[in-house]
């Protein structure tokens, strides 16, 4: 059996998931295909993302003719489905919140998927994330491409279903996954009840270079890390209101971000504002070594997020026996257990995170080592991505 995955940008630095989830389905045997429809506009540095950007094919490469001879085709060669497809697409613009014509957009580009499927000898194509991907996949699908499944990480198709036609693809879809037991409540309030047997959770995961390299010692330097884009879901600005809080209470510490994004000239230069530029740090994205680097020689892991799926940060910050500090959104609580291997805030309250992050700075290392440990021993548990790409391979079987 061949898949195919399909998504809006890959390889793209902050979906390292997607990309071990290929690699591990492929050393479990499968043969995995990769199309995305656009370029990641991020700079690659991780060379494992390198390489994979040399194997994906890019359904917008900017070779605009054949697009558009992709269309022809296929108009002439399936009328009817066609007719389908962009009835369906006209359904969809009609309330979309998107750009006039963005659906014909999506119409287009699942006539060259379609081709590209069938030249391929795709038996099943699995998308992550139900927005555009998702789209795409299922007019390629009413054009006669293959059966598709797609993964849901939410916030975004929790926030937009309705525009988002949640509801159509999941009940057009052979599967549908959820990443967490939140994820899975939503996607029940967004299909009848009848459809709610399609929908499985299959947890993301860390891999075995997380996984099986020794733990190092908790540092006693007063050192935190905080990883992920920088946007105003994450909550930055709420922990530079919190870490100033703790400069006030006395405490001496290091406070590094990891990773970029729209919001870091906002997070700049608040960092000015509260004058915590001897205390804080930005170092942009780093490639997986470096962001396993950084755990290691942090306390803890800070992630004060207002709006989540489950973040993969959490897991490797686990998996490397680092405690975490988050916040009660979505699936986080599936695994961030307060006083079992880690905190968890009010999401929005500067007083408990400033209270928890003094917590942190206060507590012994070997108090910081057994929630580390709780943590890493959840991971292997829940997220090994070795034992959780098995189980959705079980998922694309019975598409033979």
């Amino acid at each position: 059996m061949k898949l195919a995955y399909l998504t809006n940008q890959y390889p793209k630095v902050s979906h390292t998931f997607i990309r071990r989830e290929i690699l591990a389905l492929q050393e479990q045997g499968w043969n995995v295909v990769r199309y995305s429809i656009r370029g990641t506009p991020d700079v690659l540095t991780d060379p494992e993302d390198i390489q994979e950007a040399k194997v994906t094919r890019l359904i917008l490469d900017g070779d605009h003719l054949a697009l558009a001879t992709a269309v022809t085709r296929t108009a002439a060669k399936s009328p009817v489905a066609f007719a389908r497809a962009l009835r369906l697409a006209q359904t969809f613009g009609a309330t979309s919140d998107r750009p006039t014509g963005t659906e014909y957009a999506y119409l287009a580009e699942a006539c060259r998927l379609v081709e590209w499927c069938k030249t391929d000898g795709i038996d099943h194509l699995h998308v992550h994330f139900g927005t555009n991907p998702a789209t795409v996949a299922l007019l390629a699908r009413v054009l006669g491409g293959p059966p598709y499944s797609f993964t849901v990480h939410g916030p975004e198709e929790f926030d937009r279903s309705a525009v988002l036609y949640l509801r159509e693809k999941i009940e057009r879809a052979r599967f549908v996954v959820a990443i967490s037991d939140f994820g899975r409540s939503q996607l029940y309030r967004h299909c009848p009840h009848s459809q709610w047997s399609k929908i499985h959770v299959v947890r993301c995961g860390v891999d075995r270079t997380f996984l099986q390299q020794p733990i190092q010692p908790i540092p006693e330097e007063p050192r935190l890390v905080c990883v992920g884009r920088l946007s105003e879901q994450k909550g930055q600005l709420l922990l530079l209101d919190a870490a100033q809080r703790c400069v006030q209470r006395g405490a001496r510490f290091k406070l590094l971000f990891v990773g970029d994004g729209e919001l870091r000239p906002t997070i700049e230069e608040r960092i000015r504002e509260l004058d915590l530029s001897n205390c804080v740090t930005i170092t942009g994205w780093a490639p997986g070594h470096v962001v396993r680097s950084q755990l290691e020689q942090a306390r803890a892991l800070v992630l004060p997020s207002f709006a989540e799926g489950l973040p993969v940060v959490i897991m490797e910050a686990f998996a490397r026996g680092r405690p975490v500090i988050s916040t009660y959104v979505a699936g986080i609580p599936e695994l961030v257990v307060p006083g079992k291997n880690g905190w968890l805030v009010p999401p929005g309250s500067i007083d408990r995170l400033a209270d928890a992050l003094m917590d942190v700075l206060n507590s012994p290392t070997e108090r910081l080592a057994e929630l580390g440990n709780e943590g890493r021993r959840c991971i292997h548990e829940m997220h090994d991505i070795h034992k959780n790409a098995a189980q959705l391979g079980r998922l694309f079987r019975p598409a033979n």
